[in-house]
């Protein structure tokens, strides 16, 4: 008897013990403001909005060694004057650091250019996401008269002179350079531009001490605020379209420059204006300036601008320094180094 009123009064006071454990922690939670209320998990959640990075295999080795020599030559460019590389940097971010550049004409381009690195994952391609196929995307830019300024006939011709790439082409396709073939190599070497092994990747495997306490608040913001929605899979972003200023508008549109129009300028439709694809945001932090038109070449000024057109938030400070230092953790690795920015350019 004795003992059963002593097991009662044990777990009694247990009961209450626990209650003032907890009263306690709810009390240390409050006198350290919202902080303490957002624990950081981090165990990534296995439905994850976002994708580890999709490392592509069974390339033919051969096509993405000829390529890469496409790539880089100005021979595909109609004045011999143009490579793939001076808009698409491969020893920086893919890319290179001017707001739009300038072709052959002096005229310049509708559209910042974009990194080339990833471009295999994403499902539509260009600005206003009129391709969703690479060589689709590839003949228009060999074709376009203020990028390569290249025409079939006078392309194919200096191929099949040049002893090197005659050799390869038939060597590889069984026959001389064709205009498949040449969309084929080069389409083969885009694909093989990935950069896998960021932190945010290393962090999906697995690794939980990949990405700091700040990283991990920035990735809790980006999906709480909404950034998800639209920036989303293996590339965090580039397979879906949304209007550029939701719920304000965007910055520096420029009454002369019709790309500000997006979509609008292929399919005539009025809620197409200022629709534009979703880009992707991998290695993001190296690949200024940003949006369409290069207007802003600060990623925390892009962060709060995004936040204030596209979800009608204001962020402090903590916060867009927060989503900052998670975007720097899309940044991967090409040919076995971290990818870095490319050098400004006086060419604006």
């Amino acid at each position: 008897m004795i003992s059963a009123r002593r097991s009662a009064r044990f777990r009694m006071w247990a009961t209450w013990r626990n209650r003032q454990a907890v009263l306690a922690v709810i009390a240390l939670g409050l006198s350290f403001g919202v902080e303490a209320v957002y624990a950081i998990d981090r165990n990534p959640n296995p439905r994850e909005p976002l994708a580890p990075l999709t490392v592509p295999y069974g390339l033919d080795a051969a096509k993405v060694a000829l390529g890469g020599l496409l790539f880089s030559d100005p021979i595909l460019s109609g004045m011999n004057k143009l490579a793939c590389v001076s808009c698409h940097d491969l020893t920086a971010g893919g890319t290179i650091n001017v707001r739009r550049t300038v072709g052959y004409k002096g005229r310049v381009h509708r559209f910042n250019a974009p990194t080339i690195f990833n471009v295999g994952n994403n499902y539509r391609l260009g600005w206003r996401g009129d391709f969703t196929s690479l060589e689709d995307q590839n003949e228009r830019i060999l074709l376009d008269e203020n990028l390569m300024a290249a025409n079939w006939p006078d392309l194919l011709a200096r191929l099949r002179q040049n002893p090197a790439y005659s050799a390869s082409f038939q060597s590889l396709y069984g026959r001389p350079v064709q205009r498949e073939d040449l969309l084929d190599a080069i389409a083969t070497f885009q694909r093989s531009l990935t950069t896998p092994n960021a932190p945010f990747d290393r962090y999906l495997a697995g690794d939980l001490d990949a990405l700091s306490e700040k990283e991990l608040e920035g990735y809790r913001l980006f999906k709480d605020l909404g950034c998800a929605s639209c920036h989303q899979g293996s590339n965090v972003g580039g397979n879906m379209f949304q209007k550029f200023g939701v719920f304000a508008p965007p910055p520096s549109i420029d009454p002369d420059n019709d790309g500000d129009l997006g979509r609008y300028t292929l399919t005539g439709v009025d809620a197409d204006k200022g629709v534009f694809r979703v880009p992707s945001l991998r290695n993001v932090a190296v690949t200024a300036p940003y949006f369409h038109n290069g207007s802003v070449s600060s990623l925390s000024d892009a962060v709060e601008i995004m936040a204030r057109s596209q979800l009608g938030r204001t962020l402090n400070q903590r916060d867009v320094e927060s989503l900052v230092a998670f975007l720097g953790t899309l940044t991967g690795e090409y040919n076995g180094h971290k990818l870095q920015p490319a050098p400004a350019s006086s060419n604006d």
